[in-house]
């Protein structure tokens, strides 16, 4: 029901609300989160662009939380990456409908309604706090992570070559 790209907002700000006050780095959160180093840059900037992180150049820097857990909703974050679309007018355009919406539509805008409320009454603090012997959304160490395993480089890539399998080259 929600994007790629809200779970891995949702993941970022879960990561970044455990290691606060410290900063992360891009790098150190794709790893943590088990999500692509590109596609975490990309979610990255859309959650600084809505001002919910804050982003610092230069040593020491990288992103932290901008809003407190106990004041960030869960509906902010994912409305900051991919709103929720609400049902308004009838989707097929039909005349006879406009903003009267059949049986089907209304429901499907209320349980889109009812995801707005669940998400708008739920902050990350609240989320942080519940126990059930998981943390949550992805399990990790808070300290940083070091740099052998952001940067690790195999083998074959240092040599300056690369090996595909099954190609029949080497």
């Amino acid at each position: 029901m929600f994007s790629q790209t809200v779970e891995y907002a949702l993941r970022a700000v879960v990561f970044l609300a455990h290691r606060s006050p410290n900063p992360g780095i891009c790098e150190d959160i794709a790893l943590g989160t088990k999500v692509p180093r590109p596609y975490m840059a990309k979610v990255l900037q859309g959650l600084v662009k809505a001002k919910i992180l804050h982003s610092q150049r230069g040593l020491g820097g990288g992103v932290t939380l901008n809003i407190e857990p106990a004041n960030l909703t869960l509906l902010q974050v994912v409305n900051a990456v991919d709103p929720i679309k609400r049902i308004t007018r009838c989707p097929l355009d039909l005349a006879s409908h406009g903003v009267k919406l059949c049986p089907l539509h209304r429901r499907v805008d209320s349980a889109l309604a009812s995801i707005e409320q669940a998400f708008g009454s739920t902050t990350l603090a609240e989320i942080l706090s519940e126990t059930g012997g998981s943390i949550p959304l992805c399990d990790f160490s808070p300290k940083r992570f070091t740099l052998n395993q952001v940067t690790a480089v195999p083998p074959e890539r240092k040599k300056g070559r690369q090996s595909f399998p099954n190609s029949g080259k080497d």
